[in-house]
């Protein structure tokens, strides 16, 4: 029996970008996606600002309506947009959550910390009092690392990094199974990255919570994925266990990532080489034709212009998309 709890097939998402019938323009932010996750586990999912990975997150949980594909959770289709299958979302917003990018902008000033934790549990009608309602919250609040005299504060009284810690809670306020993780903690102190990179760790393994763990650093990816996508101006260029794609890159952009990711040990550093893109990131209003890191790629030929590579098993659980590949491995 499959153990795919999350299961994404060709997810599309365009956002109209003015102009009227043929002439009607679209921004492809999310292009042919596919992905699968397996309960209790991580896939991270990183790339370039602009790539599409908030957007890839936001879709599943049909923030933004799809534009096409299918996602199915835990055996149940939340939509499949060919053949007009959309769940009624009230249904699942309980079992699935997200953890935004930004503590000072996603928690309501006028809110206490307590109301904001508790607007969830209100919402779902969790509680069966108003002791249960407060017994609920604090039980939240102290599983982030935070107790009850944090309950009646504002947002604007916390740090980044406790912020955070409350928009951790909100999100576990209704004990789901799925948690998009939108860059939880781009926004904070490094010295605080590693607190929360570890408390996800540890709420995974008490609750049994499956993520998807979006970010720009690699080196964090690593550390709580045990796969990572690699995404490039809207498409899935690589994706692989955690440990295979950081040692065993195949895909040409995903190589210059894992480049740019620091050493600590300065003579390895040195001897190290790091992989340097040229150009922009082009606009997703005009993605270039075929393959399209191709304006940014050294292995580029002529048919990597007009045909789009396929998303294929290179090896055992290894995919990638480049017409190239033992060009260049």
């Amino acid at each position: 029996m499959s153990n795919e709890f999350i299961k994404v097939e060709h997810l599309k998402q365009y956002f109209p970008a003015g102009g009227h019938g043929k002439n009607k323009r679209f921004i492809q932010a999310v292009d042919d996606v596919n992905f699968t996750i397996n309960k209790g586990e991580t896939l991270g999912l990183v790339g370039e600002s602009g790539c599409g990975k908030t957007t890839t997150g936001r879709s599943l949980l049909r923030l933004y309506e799809p534009t096409g594909g299918r996602f199915e959770f835990d055996n149940n289709v939340i939509f499949d947009v060919e053949n007009k299958k959309f769940a009624k979302m009230d249904e699942f917003r309980k079992r699935m959550q997200i953890v935004f990018q930004d503590p000072y902008a996603s928690l309501d000033p006028r809110m206490t910390v307590a109301d904001i934790v508790g607007e969830a549990i209100d919402a779902h009608k969790l509680a069966s009092s108003k002791q249960d309602r407060y017994d609920m919250i604090i039980e939240m609040l102290e599983r982030v690392g935070l107790n009850s005299e944090h309950a009646n504060r504002y947002p604007h009284e916390f740090s980044g990094g406790q912020r955070q810690r409350v928009g951790i809670a909100r999100a576990l306020a209704v004990r789901p199974d799925f948690i998009v993780c939108d860059e939880p903690v781009s926004a904070l102190d490094v010295s605080i990255q590693a607190q929360v990179v570890n408390m996800f760790e540890d709420l995974q393994n008490e609750m049994g919570l499956t993520y998807l763990f979006i970010a720009h650093d690699l080196s964090i990816v690593k550390h709580i994925s045990k796969n990572i996508g690699v995404m490039y101006l809207g498409r899935m260029v690589e994706l692989a266990d955690s440990f295979e794609i950081t040692s065993h890159p195949v895909h040409p952009y995903t190589k210059s990532l894992i480049s740019a990711i620091p050493i600590a040990d300065p003579k390895i550093a040195r001897e190290s080489k790091r992989i340097v893109l040229e150009g922009d990131v082009p606009s997703p209003l005009n993605p270039p034709s075929g393959c399209r890191f191709r304006t940014r790629c050294k292995y580029a030929t002529e048919r990597c212009a007009c045909e789009v590579p396929q998303f294929k098993e290179v090896s055992a659980g290894h995919y990638a998309a480049c017409h190239n590949l033992d060009a260049c491995n």
